[in-house]
């Protein structure tokens, strides 16, 4: 297991909560850090740098002072179509966020600049080429969204996607992907990751900000409804199939989106935003999605399960000796 000495011994469980585009917010973010898992937020969630700050400012004062919470992370967007990325690292380094989770890009120079104030680097890869140009820039962990995670997701089996990581990074690994429960907390680390990386069960949480009707299309959809596509965003991500129809999108014409490769550029954020808005994302675990838990029972429940699951692990080795 390789954590970071900033992570050691500061959580409850060995949890990420993704940062989801328009769904995160300062609400979900302490209620993750304070129950002892690592909650985060897209520095875009909010429309301007100063909002961002603004936020940082909220969760800073909601920590002060717990020394039993976790710490807190951001993610930035490295990518062109992102005017504000030199703002927004500028703040964060100006509040030493503790955790700068970067997607579609990784720089040296960005990953350079956190850690001169000490804070770490996670990034999304969602295949060895990516992880491998991610590690040469030095980040402090991979974050590998495997087949069934929401949002920008990958194709690839996490037993693949881990191993072949595994070859050639020895330092902090997270799993994504249709993560519900505390057992595949455990099943993540078995297959070699430090941490696992939770994302579409806590859009279902009473401090979500996510729109009541996309809740409640969550607890209805099963993953046969997930439509993996670039149509929306330009980039393949994870949506609900009821959302998409609703849109207007036509099934038929995104599959043939995603099996011929088509349409992968980033679209401008704007128009991103404008998408994601009314077409919600999700990843294949909403099957197991039921119920509207508020966070601290839901990590109480996690961590019920996860220490269920270690003890039956024991119970296992006994019944296959060596």
């Amino acid at each position: 297991m390789s954590l970071p000495t900033l992570l050691e011994h500061r959580l409850r469980l060995p949890v990420v909560v993704a940062p989801m585009f328009l769904i995160s917010n300062p609400q979900l973010v302490l209620a993750c850090c304070r129950n002892g898992v690592v909650g985060s937020f897209p520095a875009l969630n909010q429309r301007e740098s100063s909002g961002f700050k603004a936020w940082l400012e909220e969760i800073d004062a909601g920590l002060a002072g717990l020394d039993n919470a976790a710490p807190y992370a951001v993610n930035l967007i490295v990518h062109n179509s992102n005017p504000r990325l030199q703002a927004d690292l500028d703040i964060c380094v100006e509040h030493k966020v503790p955790v700068i989770i970067t997607s579609l890009g990784a720089v040296k120079e960005l990953v350079d600049a956190v850690h001169g104030y000490g804070g770490l680097v996670f990034h999304d890869v969602t295949t060895r080429r990516h992880a491998e140009k991610a590690a040469d820039a030095g980040v402090d962990g991979l974050i590998a969204v495997a087949a069934g995670a929401g949002g920008h997701a990958g194709t690839w089996s996490p037993f693949s996607l881990i191993a072949e990581i595994r070859q050639f990074f020895d330092r902090t690994v997270l799993l994504a992907g249709c993560l519900n429960h505390g057992h595949e907390i455990l099943a993540a680390q078995l297959l070699g990751a430090d941490l696992a990386y939770f994302g579409t069960r806590f859009i279902a949480t009473r401090e979500s900000h996510a729109p009541d009707a996309y809740k409640e299309m969550l607890m209805a959809s099963k993953a046969a409804d997930i439509v993996h596509t670039a149509a929306v965003s330009g980039v393949p991500a994870s949506f609900m199939r009821q959302s998409l129809e609703r849109a207007g999108f036509d099934l038929a014409a995104l599959k043939e989106n995603v099996e011929t490769g088509a349409g992968a550029k980033l679209k401008p954020l704007t128009d991103e935003a404008k998408a994601w808005k009314t077409v919600w994302s999700a990843g294949q675990g909403v099957g197991e999605i039921n119920d509207l838990p508020d966070v601290n029972e839901l990590i109480a429940r996690l961590d019920a399960e996860y220490r269920t699951a270690q003890t039956r692990s024991i119970e296992l080795a006994k019944h296959w000796p060596r």
